[in-house]
């Protein structure tokens, strides 16, 4: 991997499983404060195609950093998007584009806590976590958790849990990331000599020769 960023799918693809709740707390107050930030800076969070600033959040365009920050890339309308997609924007009704973006990043969290999960086991999440999420996943727009209300509950249990800080969390979740790459590189450039070139090494080494061999496939 060469970019700075690496999106939600491709730590949990690299995982193999579920985030945890205190992982799920950071990113969704670290994304709380990235959006209002990008809201007070005068950004606008329109969801026209390709004009976008900050799209429907979804596992694949949420960027986490290695400096331990967050963006949102801009991604296309597709099907598998629509699970991320709040009814009201499917609908074609936009009423509120920040509780679209509430919304699917509801979603998203709530995917990342499934993730490979077996069908007969329940997503192990706390009440308080449980709630938050699903008051940011309401159908109807104007019963959504809005952003201020989500940082204000982020900001209090982060208090309260005596938890490390966001970027903290985030750049331990793009360092797994990385190290996973690494051992699958490392794994990828172990060469085990043919059966026919195993007398040759052992000829070598009557000479008090030991020699190692590294093909990188």
């Amino acid at each position: 991997l060469h970019s700075t960023f690496v999106t939600l799918a491709e730590v949990l693809e690299a995982r193999g499983g579920p985030l945890e709740e205190d992982e799920v707390w950071s990113l969704l107050l670290g994304s709380a404060e990235s959006l209002l930030d990008l809201s007070y800076k005068g950004k606008t969070l329109t969801l026209k195609l390709g004009h976008n600033i900050c799209n429907i959040i979804t596992p694949a365009s949420l960027l986490l950093s290695t400096t331990g920050t967050l963006a949102f890339k801009n991604c296309a309308m597709t099907d598998e998007l629509c699970a991320f997609t709040a009814p009201e924007m499917l609908q074609g009704r936009t009423i509120s584009t920040k509780l679209i973006i509430v919304y699917s990043l509801g979603m998203t969290l709530y995917w990342s806590v499934d993730y490979h999960l077996p069908q007969n086991q329940p997503i192990q999440l706390s009440d308080s976590l449980n709630c938050l999420l699903l008051s940011m996943c309401e159908d109807m727009a104007h019963r959504r958790a809005n952003l201020n209300s989500i940082l204000e509950v982020c900001e209090s249990h982060h208090k309260a849990s005596l938890l490390p800080p966001p970027n903290k969390v985030i750049k331990q979740l793009v360092e797994d990331v990385f190290q996973d790459s690494l051992q699958e590189r490392l794994a990828d450039c172990l060469w085990i000599p043919s059966q026919s070139k195993v007398s040759s090494y052992t000829s070598i080494q009557r000479f008090g020769v030991c020699m190692f061999f590294f093909v990188c496939l």
